[in-house]
């Protein structure tokens, strides 16, 4: 049986300012924004070229407990160039760090920005991805270790 992670709520405090953000600066679809019971909207966003969503909920039940706006961190994000990706997140007005190089493997280099609830991100520069999904190239690693 295939498990895919598809859909990762973000806790923020406020849906329509949060929907602004990921649309306008940081380049994410929309793909929905509804009602989904009465009293109770999710927001969906996806970043271009990726198969993982993000929600933004307000008046949804968790039944596992409620995350705090603000403590979500280590969300990350994979691009082929990170100076192009800087480029445009920053021309869209989004403040980011970096980039940092930790090492000099692919991979290595990160940059890093924040959501209005200071729930934080990470983009990661990984170049093989130009010819290779992340999984594919990942699995063909581990297999030959």
């Amino acid at each position: 049986m295939d498990w895919t992670l598809e859909v990762i709520t973000v806790p923020v405090t406020d849906v329509d300012r949060s929907l602004a953000f990921y649309r306008d600066k940081v380049g994410f679809h929309v793909d929905l924004d509804m009602e989904v019971m009465p009293g109770a909207r999710v927001v969906q966003l996806t970043p271009p070229g990726s198969g993982c969503s993000i929600a933004l909920t307000d008046g949804v039940p968790s039944p596992t407990g409620e995350a705090r706006p603000g403590g979500y961190h280590g969300l990350q994000l994979v691009v082929t160039d990170i100076e192009a990706a800087r480029a445009e997140l920053t021309g869209r007005g989004l403040e980011v760090t970096g980039p940092e190089r930790y090492g000099d493997s692919d991979g290595a280099t990160f940059l890093y920005f924040t959501d209005p609830d200071g729930n934080g991100w990470a983009v990661q520069q990984y170049r093989a991805r130009i010819a290779e999904p992340l999984h594919e190239l990942l699995a063909r690693q581990r297999d030959t270790a």
